[in-house]
Parts: structure tokens; C-alpha cells; sequence
């Protein structure tokens, strides 16, 4: 059975050495030590999304105020990218696949995620070119082992058995 990060890779054209290349350095440093690029990325991101021409993807945040989605963004970010654990003190492990369960991760919703993101990453000005490469391809790859993620969790919601179910049936 192929695995979820095997699944992103595949289905985002991103190896996984790419998308954890922002693990080779400390991003959150390379642009200044200060949380400003990130809190700059997500408030454009999130702009985006909240006006997204499609209601289909709009319906997907609905259920979230803008500024807490910005909030834990950047704190996840932060997080994720060398920085001080703010999104874990204040939330709790990121467990995203467990995050983004209630929301309908598909291919589609990916794309459009993505799309914004691109947008974002392109128009902020405080992130240099080599992170935003760098997180571009972490987004992408993480995007679709979240669409994985979400697939695999559907599954099972359904009886659908997964790799360590028995053919036995139970007593």
C-alpha cells in the first residue's frame, strides 16, 4: 500500500526531498527572526481565499472567522519554518490531517488552495525568492498529502479496510 507521503509526492510532482528542503535551513531567520512575513503571507492569503470568486471553495472556510484562520496560519507557519512553537502553545500539536478532517480535502480544493497561495507567496514582498521556492514546494506537497490524508480518512469512515485489517471476521 502506498503511503500518504508516497501519495503526495505522486499526485503534487513534488519529491519529498523538495518539499522538506525547507527543513535544510531556518526560514523563519533567513526572513529576519520576526514573525512580519509570515503574519504578511497569510493575511494576503487569506484575503484571497475569503474572495474567491467560488462559492464552492469559499463555503469551505465559512465556518472560520478570517482572522483566526490567519492567526493559525501564521503561528503554524512560524512553527513549521524554524520558529518559536507559537501555534503548538496555543493549540496543540498540528495534527493536520486530523485539522483539516471536517473540511473536504479534495484534488479540486487543493488546486484552488494552491492557486491563492501562489498568488500570495508572489505579491509578498518581505519573503525572498529561494524560500518562497521552498515553501511553495512544501504547500504543494503538503496540500495533497492532506487530499491523501482526507481519502484515507473517508475510507475508513466508510468500513472500507485499511492495510492492517484481517480478512478474519471478528468473534
Amino acid at each position: 500500500m502506498q503511503s500518504l507521503q508516497d501519495k503526495a509526492s505522486e499526485w503534487s510532482g513534488v519529491a519529498a526531498a523538495d518539499a522538506f528542503a525547507i527543513d535544510d535551513g531556518n526560514i523563519f531567520e533567513a526572513l529576519g527572526g520576526t514573525p512580519q512575513p509570515f503574519v504578511d503571507l497569510s493575511t494576503n492569503f487569506y484575503t484571497r481565499v475569503y474572495e474567491d470568486e467560488e462559492e464552492w471553495f469559499r463555503e469551505i472556510f465559512a465556518g472560520s472567522k478570517k482572522e483566526d484562520a490567519i492567526q493559525n496560519q501564521y503561528e503554524f507557519l512560524i512553527q513549521r519554518m524554524g520558529g518559536p512553537p507559537l501555534f503548538s502553545q496555543r493549540r496543540g500539536h498540528p495534527a493536520l490531517i486530523g485539522r483539516h478532517r471536517p473540511f473536504l480535502v479534495t484534488h479540486r480544493a487543493a488546486e484552488r488552495w494552491l492557486h491563492h497561495m501562489q498568488q500570495a507567496l508572489d505579491t509578498t514582498e518581505s519573503i525572498d525568492a529561494d524560500s518562497k521556492t521552498k515553501m511553495m514546494d512544501f504547500f504543494r506537497h503538503t496540500a495533497y498529502f492532506l487530499v491523501a490524508g482526507n481519502e484515507m480518512t473517508r475510507q475508513q469512515s466508510q468500513g472500507v479496510a485499511c492495510k492492517h485489517a484481517t480478512s478474519k471476521p471478528a468473534e
